[in-house]
């Protein structure tokens, strides 16, 4: 008698991947949800311990906003930019937001500088920053007073 010969199946070297597309798609979804909040937030360069001098011969108009402990904004400008804010009147940010738009429409090329009392609060200093970064002042220089040896 013959035997018929019997189908074997063939044997197949195959990965499932599945269950990898499963934790690829769940880490995307991790990834789109906390990645907007990693991007709040103000760009700042903390200033270093000893700095160097900026300048004083420059063709720029020099704005320099004081923060002072209590939260309150006071802004000196130099005598070229005609505002009614000087440094002996308190301003709100609107206001100075206000100001600022009208000081960029005649001069073109700013400084912008903040003096915060060593005492203010960190938040008071972030609001200004937004604030300016909202007018569209990007570069924002912090004033230190280097430490006496």
């Amino acid at each position: 008698m013959l035997r018929k010969p019997v189908a074997k199946h063939a044997l197949k070297a195959e990965m499932n991947v599945v269950p990898y597309i499963d934790v690829m798609l769940v880490l995307l979804v991790i990834f789109m949800v906390t990645a907007p909040l990693l991007v709040q937030g103000v760009k700042l360069e903390l200033p270093k311990i000893a700095s160097e001098a900026l300048p004083t011969d420059s063709q720029k108009t020099i704005l320099t906003l004081s923060v002072v402990s209590d939260g309150s904004y006071y802004w000196n400008v130099g005598p070229e930019v005609d505002i009614q804010s000087r440094s002996d009147q308190a301003v709100s940010l609107d206001d100075m937001v206000e100001k600022i738009e009208q000081i960029k429409q005649q001069h073109e090329a700013l400084l912008f500088f903040i003096r915060g009392d060593k005492s203010t609060d960190y938040a008071s200093v972030v609001k200004a920053i937004a604030a300016l970064q909202k007018v569209g002042i990007a570069d924002v220089g912090l004033i230190t007073e280097s430490p006496d040896a």
